[in-house]
């Protein structure tokens, strides 16, 4: 039966076909959306969308993101991240609440002449219901909404009953009237207007009725999308999938789902809210927002794409989607969670020695999709647990040569025994496949290395022992006499580069390397000493003068061994040129030995592709 509410969206659209069309004008307010405005193709009003067949993603990732804890961004970090969010195609881009701070209000400010239309016109300006006893149009809240210039506004109106008595402090009628008010001016200036029902299933299961009628407001007032908002992240997903089911049956509108992750279930609840008739679904990329997040956009948008095929504007981009993800995390600064679905590090990673021969058959044998869909890759670790089958994976990925299958076998046990035996003495391969990789290639006939260290010391001058003046102020600490100083020097051998070739082979003739001394001055001997081998090594190798350590850890394996324990320490590289990462690892009872063999390996990894041309092998010295 159709529903009355349905009746009436008919009714009300068929009252305004006088004074709308699909080509309306917007008549924007503020400075810069005067006249032609950039979104002028959309409609205040849209059709509805319904799930799972087609869905609307909607990031909220430079607004409800930002709420996360130690998540900041400038307003250029977030320009930059709405140009990112608009090139992998998101249909919405949440970008702030001007009403409530400067950042966000700079930023729709400087969106009007500094992003172009087509990001522009994907724009939501976030705010709430106006104020009680204050009509919406001279809201100051509501008014920095209109000025914003964005085309969608998203306004957040309490749907739970106690929420409005108790901590509104407004009666259930007057929270009515805020809402059917707030809405009815933004749609009366041509905005396209989201009502996110916050406390909305907490609501529907405390008094349904109430919540009925908070969205026959919004909807009569025209609200092109119900979002059902999780708010305190504690509904079951058959909850979820019940009382959306009910909102979609009643009201022919957009119904949308913001979920919150309090109970491990933001993603689960936004993917069977959309398999219940959802057809926009907000979230924020990796999941960040507030306590434990939000629904994880980088799991939800590839769930819906690849294993239940819905519709989506980025469904064409998924193939962007890690790189997407880790484009945020480094521009926010955090770490990228390595176990994320999808986009992570280790998403498709695989250590079990039966796993990795299973795979060698057949790569879906212990992968649910193709890596490559989602712009992803899949890694062999190597560890004491694997078996033979990763290494001979491994080998056959890096082997320069043409071996039988019989001698790839005999090398790979070899180079499993020694794994084992390094990380029986503290070694640990899994997060730093790059010295895997050095191990395999050290270990295969015709290869040579790019460079050899023949020797280094490093010196460490301190003159102020007493820990106080190490922080006295008072003192120009630019001056080399307060504070300990560090310096390296380093011998390294590399290829000659005015070297011909052809001359390579006549040992009478000039040897095909020379040497480099270099000496470096840091902030420790670690410092000192990769500041060293980096500036020996760059001029035969000029490519190494875009990579940089971004990462230095180090553990003592034994504390009870004192000041003559075993130390491990790992080290990360990038690459900024393509922005590639990888990992090295070195243990040594020496902290400055383990941390130069890492160095080593990290630098070794980054020219493996010079390796084939150079000759610094035995039988040239």
């Amino acid at each position: 039966m159709t529903s009355p509410l349905r009746d009436f969206h008919d009714e009300s659209a068929a009252s305004k076909s006088s004074t709308t069309s699909n080509d309306i004008k917007y008549n924007f307010i503020s400075e810069g959306f005067e006249g032609n405005s950039p979104f002028n193709e959309l409609q205040s009003r849209m059709n509805s969308v319904v799930g799972p067949s087609q869905v609307l993603v909607y990031d909220t990732s430079l607004r409800d993101g930002t709420q996360g804890e130690a998540v900041s961004v400038s307003c250029d970090d977030k320009l930059k991240i709405a140009t990112r969010l608009s090139n992998f195609d998101v249909d919405f881009i949440e970008a702030g609440w001007p009403g409530s701070n400067p950042k966000d209000a700079e930023f729709f400010h400087r969106a009007k002449t500094e992003l172009d239309s087509n990001i522009r016109k994907k724009l939501v300006a976030f705010g709430s219901t106006r104020r009680k006893k204050v009509d919406a149009k001279d809201d100051p809240q509501m008014r920095a909404l209109v000025e914003s210039g964005a085309p969608t506004i998203c306004m957040v109106a309490k749907a739970h009953l106690w929420q409005v008595t108790d901590i509104l402090r407004a009666t259930p009628e007057e929270n009515l009237e805020m809402i059917r008010d707030s809405v009815e001016y933004l749609v009366s200036l041509d905005r396209r207007v989201f009502v996110d029902l916050e406390h909305f299933f907490d609501g529907y299961k405390f008094d349904k009725e109430y919540v009925m009628k908070c969205c026959k407001e919004a909807f009569k007032a025209g609200a092109s999308a119900l979002v059902l908002c999780d708010t305190n992240g504690g509904s079951m997903p058959w909850e979820i999938e019940q009382i959306t089911q009910s909102i979609v049956e009643t009201f022919d509108v957009t119904v949308g789902i913001h979920a919150h992750n309090d109970c491990g279930m933001a993603v689960a609840n936004s993917i069977v809210s959309v398999k219940s008739g959802a057809g926009l679904v907000q979230g924020t990329i990796n999941g960040i927002g507030e306590r434990t997040g939000n629904a994880d956009l980088c799991s939800i948008v590839p769930a819906l794409a690849l294993h239940i095929n819905s519709n989506m504007k980025c469904k064409e981009t998924l193939a962007e989607i890690t790189s997407l993800s880790r484009f945020v995390d480094e521009t926010m600064n955090r770490k990228p969670n390595s176990a994320a679905p999808f986009v992570g590090s280790s998403a498709f990673a695989h250590k079990g020695g039966l796993h990795v021969a299973a795979m060698e058959r057949s790569p879906m044998s212990y992968q649910h999709i193709d890596p490559s869909a989602v712009g992803n890759i899949k890694r062999i670790l190597i560890s004491e647990l694997s078996g033979r089958q990763n290494i001979i994976g491994k080998i056959k990925e890096f082997c320069v040569e043409n071996i039988s299958e019989e001698a790839v076998s005999e090398r790979a046990m070899a180079i499993l025994n020694r794994v084992k035996q390094l990380e029986s003495k503290g070694y640990t391969f899994e997060g730093a496949e790059a010295s895997v990789d050095i191990m395999i290639l050290h270990a295969t006939k015709g290869y040579c290395p790019p460079f050899v260290v023949l020797d280094y010391s490093a010196q460490v001058f301190d003159s102020h022992l007493d820990p106080s003046k190490k922080f006295d102020t008072s003192h120009d600490q630019n001056n080399s006499s307060y504070g300990p100083t560090a310096r390296a020097t380093i011998k390294v051998r590399t290829m000659d580069l005015d070297v011909e070739e052809d001359v390579s082979l006549n040992l009478t003739e000039k040897l095909p390397y020379t040497d480099h001394l270099e000496v470096s001055d840091g902030n420790g001997p670690v410092d000192a000493l990769a500041s060293a081998l980096k500036r020996a090594l760059i001029p035969s190798h000029p490519s190494l003068g875009t990579v940089e350590l971004i990462d230095y850890k180090v553990r003592i394996l034994d504390p009870e061994s004192a000041t003559g324990a075993s130390t491990r320490v790992m080290i990360e590289f990038r690459d900024i040129g393509n922005e590639t990462t990888w990992t090295t690892v070195s243990v040594d009872q020496n902290v400055i030995s383990a941390s130069l063999n890492a160095l080593v390996d990290g630098y070794e990894y980054a020219l493996i592709e010079y390796a084939p041309s150079c000759m610094l092998c035995d039988d040239f010295y």
